[in-house]
């Protein structure tokens, strides 16, 4: 296992190969230079509000349970904290050809999660206000992006605009006649009290 960086943690989620330094990289396996951790095993080996930024990229479609890792990572993570996570979308050959996906992802899957605030809700999200099931989780992120990403061939990459213009409308009529291989979410975390520094 290597040595923590001091300070704050970058927290690299399902490192694989990709071992960062200045990063806290985190895997079930060994890849040299990454600490071995079950993240379906609670509460994960960070503390409180010890966390600033999480990379977790094509993870968390590998874990037992949504709402658990959710709220682990809202626990884990400083207020106003960065997670960008990269899943495959549900509908995609690289969510269903894997055996070992259990969690599947669409475009809302954080919107039970989403602090609303002041924010005007389109007419397609009005059961944000009354239907939403988080299992009574305090985990609240602001949801400052969700796209998907259609293709890593380039000659395809200008779709990602064209699917993107409403992601949500995309999904329920045209995802399965056009389907995008991933979904990419960029998080904040909110909800949290900040800490006063004492007298």
């Amino acid at each position: 296992m290597s040595e923590r960086p001091p300070g704050p943690l970058k927290l690299n989620l399902g490192c694989n190969a990709d071992v960062r330094p200045g990063w806290v990289n985190v895997d079930i396996a060994d890849y040299g230079g990454n600490e071995i951790i079950d993240l379906n095993s609670y509460p994960w080996p960070f503390e409180e509000n010890s966390v600033v930024e999480v990379s977790a990229s094509h993870v968390l479609e590998h874990l037992d349970n949504f709402n658990s890792v959710v709220t682990e990572l809202w626990r884990v993570c400083q207020p106003g904290a960065l997670i960008e996570v990269a899943v495959p979308f549900f509908l995609s050959t690289k969510f269903y050809s894997e055996p070992d996906h259990r969690i599947p992802f669409g475009i809302r899957s954080f919107d039970n999660y989403e602090f609303i605030g002041d924010r005007k809700l389109r007419f397609y999200e009005q059961w944000k206000l009354k239907w939403r099931t988080n299992y009574e989780s305090d985990a609240q992120f602001t949801i400052e992006s969700k796209r998907f990403h259609f293709s890593n061939f380039k000659v395809l990459s200008w779709l990602d605009h064209v699917i993107n213009l409403e992601p949500v409308v995309f999904e329920r009529f045209f995802a399965t006649l056009l389907t995008p291989e991933e979904v990419h979410f960029r998080l904040r975390v909110v909800g949290k009290p900040v800490d006063q520094p004492s007298d």
